[in-house]
């Protein structure tokens, strides 16, 4: 079955003075389980309105939308909001870590808001932060850790509810070269290694070519679905 499917979706704001901008103008596609898929165009082409779209964070103008064969008018509030906790991880270019906390306890926010026990929450946020390379750093608070540590932390929060798809809006864009080859293996890792469908949000060429798929959207529309023929591998050098 079908993870995400997509017909036609839209999205228009309307300011208070009834103005209105088409951020996401016409968007049709299919992704399947286990897919790394890029979605790629120029700031403002409608990449990270689509995603807000596709999480459940906002809700589309027209069109329709399918995640895991159900229509996403049939999710009520609560309903997404386990979606959003249980089978979506979401990674932000800013990271969104929380200040004078520990790495652990960063990770293991998302628990709190889960069915799982409370006796399993200590394992399974160091399960997570194994999964991205950075059991040494459990105790250090953000302002200790690198960008790129600091994006692997935000993974590892994302996978500590053992998500189905991981939506991961411009991971490396505040990131140097080799801090973004870091974070792209662990990308590749957990779509090669563990199954989890990746979509990935970018503007840069050479982050979009790790994925199987290219989508590329121009001005609020999706203008092209390729498959990638000569997929660049973590091991590679990364260039910004």
């Amino acid at each position: 079955m079908k993870t995400i499917a997509v017909n036609d979706l839209q999205k228009t704001y309307y300011s208070g003075q009834g103005v209105e901008t088409r951020a996401l103008k016409s968007a049709t596609f299919e992704i399947w389980p286990g897919e790394f898929v890029a979605i790629m165009g120029p700031s403002g082409s409608g990449k990270s309105t689509l995603l807000q779209m596709l999480g459940f964070l906002d809700e589309p103008t027209g069109g329709s939308y399918f995640f895991d064969g159900k229509a996403a008018g049939e999710y009520d509030e609560p309903s997404r909001a386990k979606l959003r906790n249980e089978k979506m991880g979401f990674v932000f270019q800013s990271f969104n870590l929380l200040a004078r906390t520990s790495v652990l306890d960063n990770v293991m926010l998302p628990l709190m808001y889960s069915d799982v026990p409370e006796s399993e929450w200590d394992n399974r946020a160091k399960e997570a932060i194994l999964s991205v390379g950075l059991s040494h750093r459990l105790e250090h608070e953000p302002s200790q850790l690198s960008g790129g540590e600091k994006q692997r932390v935000a993974i590892a929060r994302a996978l500590v509810n053992k998500p189905q798809i991981i939506f991961a809006d411009e991971p490396t864009g505040n990131l140097d070269s080799k801090s973004g080859q870091q974070v792209m293996e662990v990308l590749e890792k957990l779509n090669k290694e563990f199954g989890h469908t990746i979509i990935l949000i970018t503007h840069e060429t050479s982050t979009a070519e790790h994925a199987e798929r290219i989508l590329r959207m121009h001005d609020g529309e999706v203008v092209s679905d390729e498959q990638v023929n000569n997929r660049k591998s973590a091991n590679e050098p990364y260039v910004k």
